[in-house]
């Protein structure tokens, strides 16, 4: 497998394609798999960088206590690493809380930004529902195989679970094959509930765009309209009748709209 060390654990990542460096971040307990309708086209044009953050798939998971800072001097290590000075980074859900750190305390490492269904964090963020954050804490005392079916509605619109719904049952029950242990897991929580970059977002002075699904349930479109009025000269996307996990409900989409902006702010045109 292909791991490096970084810091004081072990990262699993994965380098598809060639071209300026892309790097991708993925949410909460997630891992390089939640890509994979994303990595095909965007490792046409640009060198993309998947990894697992530290306490998700294949990536150490010490018992130590996480931090996003944390998570965004792993990222920078990596890149440091793979020789990469400066990479686009895409961030997704508590990814794009990382993304925003390493823009943060990062800036000349990032050349373009990209927030997906992600927040600021603290006290100006906007929570979910009470009744979603029952149900996200619910599963995880589930089987794989309940949680699986009865994640589907947090994650994505009534519509598309009508018409995908075996589809994405399959999907989770693949991807929960490198579920973190629950402490693990508990760790990465800690880490975004810890997380607050409200006043510092007018920091970020790279290009960004900022991307949501109206029906998300998990972080409210709301946080997505927060950090592009905060962002300076920020772009925003509202995807409409998606949710959380627009990257799958609105693949062809979202991965389109990520292209053009890629694209305004490529250093160097492609041949």
């Amino acid at each position: 497998m292909p791991k490096v060390k970084v810091n004081d654990v072990q990262l699993y990542h994965e380098v598809h394609g060639q071209g300026e460096p892309l790097v991708l971040i993925m949410g909460l307990g997630g891992n390089t798999s939640g890509w994979d309708m994303q990595i095909p086209t965007l490792s046409r044009e640009f060198q993309v960088i998947a990894f697992d953050n530290r306490g998700s798939g294949r990536s150490d998971k010490p018992a130590t206590p996480y931090s996003i800072r944390l998570f965004a001097d792993d990222t920078a290590g990596l890149m440091d690493a793979l020789g990469i000075a400066s990479a686009h980074v895409y961030g997704q859900s508590m990814g794009g809380l990382i993304a925003q750190e390493l823009a943060l305390s990062y800036p000349q490492r990032v050349r373009t930004l990209v927030l997906g269904s992600t927040s600021c964090g603290g006290q100006q963020a906007i929570p979910a529902l009470p009744e979603h954050i029952t149900l996200m804490a619910f599963l995880n005392t589930l089987s794989v195989e309940e949680a699986a079916e009865k994640g589907l509605p947090l994650m994505y619109s009534e519509e598309f679970i009508v018409r995908k719904r075996q589809k994405l049952i399959a999907r989770a029950l693949a991807e929960a094959e490198l579920r973190p242990p629950l402490d693990a897991f508990a760790r990465q929580v800690q880490a975004a509930v810890r997380h607050e970059a409200y006043d510092r977002l007018p920091q970020i002075r790279c290009p960004t765009l900022v991307i949501s699904g109206s029906e998300d349930k998990i972080v409210p479109a709301e946080n997505s309209r927060i950090l592009a009025e905060r962002i300076p000269d920020a772009e925003l996307v509202v995807l409409p009748k998606a949710g959380h996990g627009y990257l799958v409900e609105c693949a062809e989409e979202s991965n389109a709209i990520v292209l053009d902006f890629l694209r305004r702010h490529r250093s160097e045109p492609i041949n």
